[in-house]
């Protein structure tokens, strides 16, 4: 008994060691500026980084090197608008006002609080320069009444298709594109953000701020169909032996990598390396659109599923964090984070108390001391593939593709490709996650329990 006692000592001595440097870490830069990029349906094996082989993605990959990268991150859910909502509230789709894409677009509503007031009660400069998809203009999820003191960019989903499009929104000015008009495209909008992004970090150097970045690489042009891999040249993958869709979509990453490169260099330029938390992810899995063939690149990694899924190919995203003499560098987490434990991540990065009735958990301390925390159970629906939900418990994930199919159940420690259904093997498990089903679904009346199809 006593040799017991003495063990325990030098244990609790370390865990107190560990708990005074992360105190101190969160302590030295009480307003760090925070640069969010998310990229849009780029898929968990699409940087070289986490394995691509083809793809050119040096910049991402430093950044990777120089900070810390996530292999058990999660997307909102499996495409857009409900994923963004996920992120900007704090709550998983079970309980988020949008849960699927719909053409008359789901706004925010008055009384959810976004992730870019949480900075502005502290004090920030807020901006949105690219996607939002969570709110026109003229409603209560407009960018604007949402936190942002500026915004560049698409207020809608379908909007955001088009990379040439004749017009673009400042706040609630629309703007022109004259390049654009008449048939003529040479206004490349993924350009225009990555521009306004570099001006307004330049503006903004003296104080804190937090720029959203959310771009629109690599989606498709789903209305040009075929032809929807826009991108102004195809480089360095013009000699390729590969179909045309696939050199666009692999110059349209590199594009993004070399945007994300010259925010880090304008970064060191400006001495706010040390004062700048930058992540990148992106909003769900890849897509087989516009030409693009998912498989192509082996986009996925070695998961099942993309874009529309909610087997891990879906769902589970790149994530990178770095922030130099904060962050070490070169490290891998098994942090299990979500979409939905941003804000109360940034919450606790800034000082400031996370909303009542959020579904996340502040990661700060495996970001910044690599320290995991446990995390509660993962919960996932989706509405446009019938009823589908998800649910990850530790390493068990349960997956149920209709409120008629029986719980499919995998074990991800072993088995990531989800390629073993053993819910017949564990009862008992399968209870628990039904349960969790259960528990986390909040009916919606605008997204039913048992929908019809929805359209292609």
């Amino acid at each position: 008994m006593l040799r017991s006692v003495y063990c325990v000592i030098p244990a609790l001595a370390q865990l107190l060691i560990a708990a005074q440097a992360y105190a101190t870490t969160i302590s030295i830069e009480t307003k760090p500026n925070v640069i969010f990029i998310l990229a849009d349906d780029l898929g968990y094996g699409d940087l070289g980084c986490y394995g691509q082989k083809l793809i050119h993605t040096p910049n991402l990959d430093r950044m990777s090197g120089e900070g810390m990268r996530f292999i058990q991150a999660y997307a909102g859910t499996t495409v857009c608008a409900p994923s963004r909502c996920s992120l900007m509230t704090g709550k998983h789709t079970g309980h988020t006002t949008i849960r699927g894409n719909r053409k008359d677009e789901i706004p925010l509503t008055a009384e959810e609080v976004a992730l870019p007031q949480i900075f502005k009660s502290r004090g920030y400069t807020t901006a949105l320069i690219g996607k939002w998809g969570v709110g026109e203009n003229g409603t209560a999820g407009a960018p604007n009444q949402k936190g942002f003191d500026y915004f560049f960019g698409y207020l809608t989903q379908t909007a955001a298709h088009d990379y040439y499009p004749p017009l673009i929104w400042r706040n609630t000015e629309q703007i022109p594109l004259p390049e654009n008009q008449q048939g003529q495209t040479k206004t490349y909008t993924h350009d225009l953000f990555m521009q306004e992004a570099l001006q307004f970090v330049r503006a903004n150097r003296n104080h804190p701020f937090f720029l959203y970045l959310p771009v629109t690489i690599p989606h498709a042009n789903n209305e040009l169909r075929a032809k929807g891999m826009q991108v102004p040249t195809n480089a360095p993958y013009k000699d390729a032996p590969w179909p045309d869709a696939e050199k666009n979509f692999a110059a349209m990453i590199t594009r993004l990598d070399t945007g994300v490169g010259q925010i880090l260099a304008l970064l060191k330029q400006l001495n706010l390396d040390e004062k700048t938390l930058v992540i990148f992810t992106s909003d769900n899995g890849p897509h087989s659109e516009g030409g693009h063939k998912s498989d192509f690149f082996k986009s996925s990694g070695a998961l099942r599923g993309m874009k529309r899924d909610l087997y891990e190919g879906g769902i589970r995203v790149p994530f990178i964090a770095r922030w130099p003499g904060k962050i070490k560098a070169a490290q891998v987490s098994k942090q299990l984070v979500a979409f939905w434990d941003l804000l109360p991540t940034f919450a606790e990065l800034v000082g400031e108390s996370k909303p009542q009735k959020v579904d996340g958990v502040s990661i700060l301390p495996a970001l910044l001391a690599n320290r995991p925390i446990e995390h509660p159970p993962l919960y996932w629906e989706f509405h446009e593939k019938g009823f589908v939900r998800a649910v990850r418990l530790g390493d068990w994930k349960g997956v149920r593709l209709s409120t008629t199919k029986p719980l499919e159940l995998y074990y991800l420690a072993t088995d990531i490709a989800e390629t073993n259904n053993i819910a017949a093997e564990y009862p008992e498990v399968v209870h628990k996650i039904e349960d969790i089903i259960k528990r986390e679904h909040i009916p919606n009346a605008i997204w039913p329990d048992d929908p019809s199809p929805s359209p292609p």
